[in-house]
This record gives structure tokens, C-alpha cells and sequence, in this order.
């Protein structure tokens, strides 16, 4: 903002120079030595002209590399009255256009839609085009709370232009069943009974029993020995079987692939908030293309603006048909099906086996992948 000038200074008593400067207070910086006789540095305008009366008395000659910052920049404007104008209304649109909201962003949620808690700020008058200065944050916060139940918490902040809206929600935990509260253990799914260990409760199946969901495996209903009734237990245990995942993928043997020939159509495009007026028209000279968008920076400022300009870059691409290896396709579907698999299967299960088939159909190579696996299907269920 006081601008400030880039020097030279030559001459045999260049340290003498620099002592003298210290003395009088006069602030030098990135001070660097050219070679024996020269340094290069930086001085404010006020330092330059009071180093004339030191560079007399030591002998030294001083050279003006380059002159920056705003004094020098207005002194320009003042002979270049275009360029001031220009230099004006570039600051108005940049400032205007920073002390607008152009995109709110919603983070955070997942069980209430983004676009519905855009409509919802929308009707609130809240929504892009609206001058940040305006915004009321603990209003925001309070707004959403009160709308949506799933909300537990809400931060509202404002980033350049634009609004961040980070969203807690209420996470449902599953609470385990109270030890008092009556409770059988079921089965959570399909499977073949390997091993029952029932803490408390009764063991209503045995190694070797399939079950299917649902089923009770240790009743909290037990027999009372000292009447004809029943009472009423919380039920304790695991219950460990045998189960079946599978998975099929099927991949062409004759592919269909897609390659870029080399040849590319460009245009730029001016995007003002969501509107966005193109350079070049013209229909693009490709029939089978692919698009990739860059974005530049303009002005290489670290301000969030809207106005960007954006280059689209069209590929043309060619399909052809490549004919794919049998036994690597297989090799491919058994890992990929292997990958997937692995996803489901709970932390403590172990995998007892696993079972590969392929079969060759027409054009097709479908893998099928079933593994069997040892694991505790037992879950608590409350005694109505």
C-alpha cells in the first residue's frame, strides 16, 4: 500500500553503507549480494530518498531496478485516465461481486435430502444472489432445528461467497435389551446350527438344526420347576452356524471399447454464477466424443468468485471391438467377485470355504462365487 523500490548499490564500501543505514534507522530488507561490488535490496519510498545523503558520503552509486505498489500505481492512472477507469470499475465488480452469496453448500446430512433444505431456506429468503452482510447465522441455525427433527446440530459459515451450512443429525443407536428385560435370541438369518452356547435361557436347536430368520434359537421362556408355569428370562448366549453368500458377475467376451484419436475442439466459456455465455459457437465436428472442463484462474486472487472462465474440451473417441482372453476374464470376475464379497461379511466371521464356477454362454463369461462362513447369527429380540 506505501509502495516500496527494488535498488541497486555499487561501489567498494558497500558494508560501510549498510552501517549507515542501520544507524539512521533507515529499514533495508531482502538484502542480497550481486557480487563484490554490488548488493541488491528492497527500501520503502521514504528509506530511498533518505539513503541519497549516505550514498554521497560513502561514495556508492544506487540504481532503481524496479518501482511497486499502489503510489506508483496511481501516479500511472493519473496520466492513463482509460486505464484508471478500468482500474476502478474492475475493483467495483470484484468487491460487489465478493459481498454476494453465489452458492450454498450443504454438508453433513444424510437422511434429509440437500435440495430440500435449499427449497426450505429458498422459501426463507435465504438462497444464492443474497448479499452475505445480510445473513443472519444464529437465525439459519435456529430455522433448521426447528424444521427438521433429525437435526441435532447445525453450523452456519460464510467462505469467500460462499454460505456452508455443516449438519449434525441424531444418530439412532441401537440400544442393547435391559438385562431385566425378557428377552429370546433369534436368528438373524439363514443358516445350519454349528454350536449353541447358552448362558441363560434355553437352547431350543442343536448342531446340525437349520434355522431361518426370525427363528428362536435360546428361549427366554423356560419351564418354572416348582409350578406347571413358565417364567420369564433375559436370554444369553451365542448361536454359531454355517452360512451361504454369493455373488455373480458376468463380463462380455467381445467388448466393445471406446479411444481417443488425437483430435480435439476447444471452447472457452465466461460463467457468471450459473449462467454462462461461450466464446466459439459451432456445432462440435465430432460425432462419438468425450468432454473434459478446466477451470482458469483469472485474476489468481484467493477470493471465492463467481465469475470464471471455463475451457470444454472435446475428444473424439472411435468404438471398436476387441475379443477378450476366456481364462482372464475369469481370473478378473473371481477377484472383483472376491472384492464385493468381502464387503458383506461381518468382522468375526471366519470362512470355512469357497466355491468358483464360470460358465461360457454365448458371448458371456458369468462367474458365480459362493462362500461359506462360520458366524454368530443370534440376536436379541424382547419378549411381548
Amino acid at each position: 500500500m506505501k509502495g516500496y523500490v527494488i535498488i541497486k548499490v555499487k561501489g567498494l564500501t558497500l558494508e560501510r553503507f549498510l552501517n549507515l543505514a542501520a544507524t539512521n534507522d533507515i529499514y533495508l530488507w531482502d538484502i542480497k549480494r550481486v557480487d563484490y561490488t554490488e548488493l541488491e535490496m528492497k527500501a520503502t519510498i521514504e528509506g530511498f530518498r533518505a539513503l541519497k545523503e549516505i550514498v554521497n558520503k560513502v561514495g556508492c552509486r544506487v540504481e532503481v531496478v524496479e518501482k511497486r505498489g499502489l503510489p506508483f500505481l496511481l501516479y500511472k492512472i493519473k496520466h492513463r485516465k482509460a486505464l484508471g477507469v478500468g482500474f476502478i470499475l474492475f475493483f467495483v465488480i470484484i468487491i460487489t461481486l465478493s459481498s454476494i452469496i453465489w452458492d450454498i453448500k450443504v454438508v453433513g446430512n444424510e437422511k434429509v435430502k440437500t435440495e430440500d433444505i435449499i427449497k426450505f431456506l429458498e422459501i426463507e429468503g435465504i438462497k444464492s444472489g443474497i448479499i452475505k452482510y445480510k445473513i443472519d447465522k444464529d437465525y439459519i441455525k435456529h430455522l433448521l432445528l426447528n424444521k427438521f427433527e433429525t437435526f441435532s446440530f447445525v453450523s452456519v459459515e460464510i467462505k469467500g461467497t460462499r454460505l456452508i451450512i455443516d449438519i449434525k443429525e441424531i444418530e439412532l443407536i441401537n440400544e442393547e435389551i435391559d438385562e431385566n428385560t425378557p428377552s429370546h435370541i433369534v436368528a438373524s438369518k439363514k443358516g445350519v446350527i454349528e454350536k449353541v452356547i447358552a448362558r441363560n435361557g434355553k437352547a431350543v436347536v442343536r448342531k446340525g438344526d437349520i434355522v431361518e430368520k426370525n427363528d428362536i434359537l435360546i428361549s427366554g421362556l423356560i419351564s418354572d420347576e416348582d409350578s406347571d408355569g413358565f417364567i420369564l428370562v433375559h436370554a444369553d448366549g451365542e448361536v454359531w452356524a454355517k452360512t451361504l453368500y454369493s455373488y455373480k458377475i458376468e463380463e462380455p467376451i467381445v467388448k466393445t471399447i471406446r479411444e481417443e484419436t488425437g483430435r480435439v475442439f476447444e471452447r472457452k466459456e465466461l460463467k457468471i454464477g450459473e449462467r454462462g455465455i461461450q466464446f466459439i459457437k459451432g456445432d462440435i465436428p465430432f460425432n462419438d466424443y468425450v468432454e473434459s472442463i478446466e477451470e482458469v484462474n483469472i485474476f489468481n486472487l484467493n477470493i471465492d468468485l463467481p465469475l470464471k472462465i471455463l475451457v470444454h474440451q472435446y475428444k473424439e473417441v472411435e468404438s471398436k471391438e476387441i475379443t477378450q482372453d476366456i481364462d482372464l476374464i475369469k481370473e478378473k470376475n473371481h477377484i472383483r467377485a472376491v472384492e464385493e464379497l468381502n464387503k458383506q461379511l461381518p468382522p468375526k466371521a471366519d470362512i470355512i470355504s469357497k466355491d468358483v464356477k464360470h460358465i461360457v454362454n454365448d458371448n458371456f463369461v458369468t462367474t458365480y462365487v459362493v462362500i461359506e462362513v462360520l458366524e454368530d447369527i443370534g440376536e436379541k429380540r424382547p419378549i411381548n
